[in-house]
């Protein structure tokens, strides 16, 4: 018989939980908004008023000369040549450490039981590359594209290549992630059905994990696919090839309207991407 006093004391902490929890919330918001130094009213400030004005009204009109345009091709098509390797080099490091990386494929749960059981070699080699995919996962995606674009510029130079590596490495460490979080979260009966027929594990993968990971698999990888071509505009800052080099350029001549045409240009590719992505997602 269940412990009256122990089922009150249990309601009274998940009662107390939110206030306690809002409570914290409320104090890190108030720190954040005085450490950051957050004043919404700056724009309305005399000084940011100046600034921003001289910012904007030297935007417009845009730059639609046919020389900009006719310069601007190349860098466009090098940017959308950035994110598809860059994101095809994304998932060629996520999806087999996202595969070793997913507890339920790798150590635990029904399908590991008969692997493991009478082995600790064996339970001790798989927790050592479930926990080695995991730690690489989370080094990958815990430095920014930009970091990693500054250091493979100096490992491979300037140009098109290190933004290639930069979103690869970067979008390799969230992809793994996001294909692990998706493995778990399967429906494992089908799993289980094929064991029982004596499946072995490269069958279950492709038969039973493949077909129920699929759609969101290629949702999620498009999805990174369009943050790839605006990732690799900005990675063009740090020499890293494609539009951000022309907007550097164009900011540290103060030509305001060069830098609008080069967002406009970007906007189309952006939504040209999502559009590729939205029509294959309909096909799944």
């Amino acid at each position: 018989m269940r412990n009256p006093s122990l089922s009150s004391i249990s309601r009274s902490e998940k009662s107390l939980f939110p206030y306690l929890f809002g409570l914290i919330f409320l104090v890190g918001f108030l720190d954040s908004w005085w450490r950051a130094e957050v004043r919404p009213l700056a724009f309305f400030e005399k000084e940011g008023r100046e600034h921003l004005w001289k910012f904007l009204s030297g935007m417009f009109p845009p730059d639609l000369s046919w020389n900009f345009l006719s310069l601007m091709l190349h860098p466009a098509l090098e940017t959308i040549q950035i994110s598809v390797m860059g994101t095809f080099i994304a998932v060629v490091i996520g999806f087999p450490f996202g595969i070793i990386g997913t507890r339920t494929f790798s150590v635990g749960g029904v399908l590991n039981e008969a692997d493991v059981k009478g082995s600790p070699s064996r339970f001790v080699l798989r927790w050592s590359g479930y926990v080695m995919a995991r730690g690489v996962l989370s080094l990958f995606r815990s430095i920014p594209e930009f970091v990693w674009a500054f250091m493979f510029v100096r490992a491979v130079g300037l140009g098109a290549f290190s933004g290639v590596l930069a979103i690869g490495v970067a979008y390799g460490g969230m992809l793994g992630k996001v294909y692990s979080e998706i493995f778990e979260g399967v429906n494992y009966r089908p799993l289980e059905a094929l064991q029982s027929t004596g499946a072995n594990k490269l069958q279950i993968f492709f038969y039973g994990w493949l077909p129920q990971i699929l759609p969101n698999f290629v949702s999620y990888t498009l999805y990174r696919w369009e943050c790839a071509v605006r990732a690799s505009a900005i990675l063009g800052l740090v020499g890293a090839g494609g539009l951000g080099t022309q907007i550097e350029i164009s900011m540290r001549m103060f030509d305001f309207r060069e830098v609008l045409t080069i967002l406009i240009i970007l906007f189309f590719m952006v939504a040209a991407v999502d559009y590729i992505s939205a029509r294959v997602r309909a096909l799944l």
